[in-house]
């Protein structure tokens, strides 16, 4: 039996402290390679994530959206290619053993993308800021007026397939990528759901929400992308 390819694509920002973790608690026996993208840290990001065992890719010009889409040109590349493409943060906010229940509706019934939904799990008290949690109901609300498509999430822990992701031709090289992928997958008829998956304080400082100027660039741009693909 043949069995799914899945590669999981980590961006990471001086996360020092955390990636490592993230990549030793990734399933080993579910993935062909983990693919970490420093995305020009100034710490040891790079070195952690080699130490745990990851493919370690250099992206010097800073954007989570650009940061993926190296790890994506990657990908696309390898013998043989991923059926499945996993999106996992590396700051240990996210629980990765949860990975195989984030695939499964795509291995076992034939979806074409997962959503990781926070908002069907449960969310340690204080893993998202008031501003996170009104800025997902925001854009979830949104998504549903205006493409018709009901999400409770916006959460970086996803699961696509590889040639259904490369359909969507994502552009966004900054904070707008994971809305961009969810209403691309809408307009384009994708198989979507979403699953529970449980949230925890991340380790360290966030660089988005943790500041006034993240989280007001994040929000334009994110609602900025939901207008600009009508």
């Amino acid at each position: 039996m043949n069995l799914p390819r899945i590669v999981v694509i980590i961006p990471a920002f001086n996360e020092e402290n955390s990636v490592g973790n993230v990549i030793r608690e990734i399933p080993a026996d579910y993935v062909q390679e983990v693919i970490v993208v420093n995305n020009n840290s100034n710490d040891q990001t790079a070195v952690e994530a080699r130490r745990a065992g990851a493919t370690v890719l250099d992206e010097p010009v800073q954007g989570y959206g650009r940061a993926c889409l190296t790890g994506i040109a990657y990908a696309q590349n390898l013998e043989p290619k991923p059926d499945v493409v996993v999106f996992l943060d590396a700051d240990y906010s996210d629980y990765p053993a949860e990975l195989p229940q984030v695939v499964a509706p795509i291995l076992n019934e034939g979806y074409d993308m997962v959503i990781g939904s926070r908002a069907l799990g449960n969310r340690q008290r204080g893993s998202m800021t008031p501003q996170q949690v009104f800025g997902n109901w925001l854009a979830t609300t949104l998504l549903r007026w205006l493409y018709n498509v009901r999400y409770t999430d916006l959460g970086p822990f996803r699961a696509i397939r590889m040639d259904r992701l490369l359909a969507l031709d994502m552009r966004d090289q900054t904070y707008g990528w994971t809305v961009e992928m969810q209403l691309k997958a809408a307009k384009q008829k994708m198989r979507i759901t979403e699953v529970p998956v449980n949230y925890r304080k991340r380790i360290g400082f966030s660089k988005i929400s943790g500041t006034v100027k993240g989280t007001v660039l994040a929000g334009y741009k994110i609602l900025t992308t939901i207008f600009r693909y009508l």
